[in-house]
């Protein structure tokens, strides 16, 4: 890599793809003071919702990037169109691509016609109608070659001061424990809801209990902060609740099984 490159303060970057990712990461990076050349989708009008809320860009809707004054190229879509989009796009010569999936491992990248390749992964869960804190999101890196690493570090820092330089299979490990930390806790808050609206309840009254319970979980640690009937081995309760679901088969299934695994890790 050019020398110069890794001298870089601010970068030209491209952003291939406009779900939550791109949503949020491409006016970040510009309020951090790089330039986003282009936002590419196959849909314009999807293309052109961000590049209104961004200064330079323009809307791209083909690969061929080869004329593009870009030398970051971030692939922000979903997992199984990443090996496409990269097998697909043109680049300049120089240029690093990098995709932000915290599951595809870096040699996704592999048949890609960038110089150098890399990870760069915002480990948070994205909505477009809901602000993210940009400097509390911590950012997972990867690349093979160093000098390309230390631009994605700088890159990363100019966002957020939680930099960590993961590897594809640990990234792995990190994503199914995100997907249960983060993805499944939502899942069984529906679930609650759901719950509480069949029997005429108004969902609020659990929302001290959820709050002071991830603050405590986050404070002492899950383990420590586990209350409830099955770890007391409160076997009557848990068959009264049991019992309870038995209006649905697959929420009493889901109730017996982790009430079990909280009996068996205890």
């Amino acid at each position: 890599m050019n020398e110069s490159r890794t001298d870089m303060g601010k970068y030209n970057i491209a952003v291939i793809g406009t779900g939550n990712v791109a949503w949020h990461l491409a006016p970040a990076l510009e309020n951090a003071g790089h330039t986003i050349t282009e936002i590419y989708s196959r849909d314009a009008h999807r293309a052109e919702k961000i590049v209104h809320q961004l200064y330079t860009a323009e809307v791209k809707t083909d690969l061929d990037f080869s004329e593009s004054k870009a030398r970051i190229y971030i692939i922000a879509v979903n997992d199984m169109a990443i090996s496409q989009v990269a097998d697909g796009i043109i680049l300049p010569e120089e240029s690093i691509l990098v995709h932000t999936s915290g599951s595809m491992p870096l040699d996704t990248l592999n048949y890609s016609s960038a110089s150098y390749t890399g990870i760069f992964y915002p480990l948070q869960s994205f909505s477009k109608s809901r602000q993210i804190e940009m400097d509390e999101v911590p950012f997972l890196l990867e690349s093979d070659d160093q000098a390309t690493l230390q631009c994605l570090k700088k890159l990363a820092k100019s966002l957020s001061p939680h930099q960590y330089v993961v590897k594809s299979k640990d990234r792995k490990a990190l994503h199914v424990a995100a997907v249960f930390a983060s993805n499944f806790t939502n899942h069984m808050i529906h679930i609650a809801e759901e719950v509480m609206r069949r029997q005429g309840l108004d969902f609020d009254m659990l929302q001290p209990l959820i709050i002071e319970q991830i603050s405590k979980t986050l404070e002492i640690g899950a383990k420590a902060a586990q209350t409830g009937p099955a770890v007391r081995g409160d076997l009557n309760v848990l068959d009264l609740h049991y019992q309870f679901l038995n209006y649905n088969d697959q929420l009493a299934e889901i109730y017996k099984i982790v009430s079990q695994d909280i009996i068996d890790a205890n």
